[in-house]
């Protein structure tokens, strides 16, 4: 479709306070949540995160204080930019909370729950009705086509995907889907806030796994399928992707990166969406998840990592 080519830049004016910044609701005090919350708060949005799974709830403002150092040891961060937020700022600018009705001033909403359509149907229904009617409405779904996200909800203008990739803070591009019902003023309005957070956008219509899942997750099942026949070993697999292809990373270890419990609910996605059997996930993939061998997160998945990030 198209790329809108965002140069970072401050659309609410000099120092970092929040005047003139939308308030911006996150679904999910996860990976990707937290992640994301990082990204509009590191850009002087007020963010609020909502998780009724308090172990998660818990566990996140923890994991936004690493992913702030990560990004300043990482380079992320522009070296001077007086118009943006210190990292205790940003950490000031997140609110956690499980309860929904805190999003009622949200004028954009970010859903970043589980990768099950059950879930992710709970979720945009309870927004639906606690949210302000011109709240727009955007998915980090890694597969749900929008068209069936939009059905959950009495908006179906204002939803769209905004699929950020982990991590959300390092990763300067979003894909973002475009629905049937979607009006080009929600698209423009992420476009624009997307853009205020130094995010590139190349957006695509609506499809399940867009462009990015619906070939990325048959490569991943492939790769592990030749590693569960005895083809070669997850280390061989990922070295012919990056000595052969060019690639930053063999899938195998895209697929530690991305969570081994992601890439299986999303693979169960895009089946049920598709009904194409090379979505069904192999064997190995689904002992992995069952003995908790999640990838980096957990320390152990197709390959080893010494700590947890």
């Amino acid at each position: 479709m198209h790329t809108q080519d965002t140069t970072p830049r401050d659309t609410a004016g000099s120092g970092a306070g929040t005047a003139g910044r939308i308030p911006v609701g996150i679904v999910g005090a996860g990976t990707m949540g937290t992640a994301v919350a990082q990204v509009f708060a590191s850009a002087g949005h007020p963010v609020v995160v909502v998780d009724r799974h308090r172990p998660a709830l818990d566990a996140a403002p923890g994991r936004l204080r690493d992913g702030l150092r990560a990004a300043r040891l990482l380079g992320r961060r522009p070296a001077a930019d007086e118009a943006r937020p210190t990292a205790a700022e940003t950490v000031g600018l997140v609110r956690w909370t499980d309860e929904f009705g805190h999003l009622a001033e949200a004028g954009f909403v970010v859903e970043c729950a589980s990768e099950r359509l059950s879930v992710k149907e709970r979720v945009l229904r309870e927004l639906d009705e606690v949210c302000a009617p011109e709240a727009v409405f955007a998915s980090c779904t890694s597969a749900v086509p929008v068209r069936r996200l939009a059905s959950y909800t009495d908006r179906a203008d204002r939803v769209l995907a905004t699929h950020f990739m982990n991590p959300a803070y390092l990763k300067e591009t979003v894909e973002v889907v475009r629905g049937p019902a979607t009006t080009a003023r929600t698209l423009e309005t992420t476009l624009a806030l997307l853009a205020g957070v130094g995010r590139r956008a190349h957006v695509v219509r609506d499809s399940p796994g867009f462009v990015s899942n619906r070939v990325l997750m048959p490569m991943v099942n492939d790769a592990a399928a030749r590693v569960q026949e005895g083809v070669a070993d997850a280390e061989t697999v990922d070295l012919i992707f990056q000595d052969c292809f060019g690639h930053a990373m063999g899938p195998l270890r895209t697929a530690d990166l991305i969570g081994l419990d992601t890439i299986v609910d999303t693979l169960d996605v895009l089946l049920e969406t598709t009904g194409d059997e090379r979505y069904r996930p192999c064997g190995l993939l689904l002992d992995l998840v069952r003995r908790g061998h999640l990838g980096r997160k957990t320390g152990l998945g197709f390959h080893a990592y010494g700590t947890r990030p």
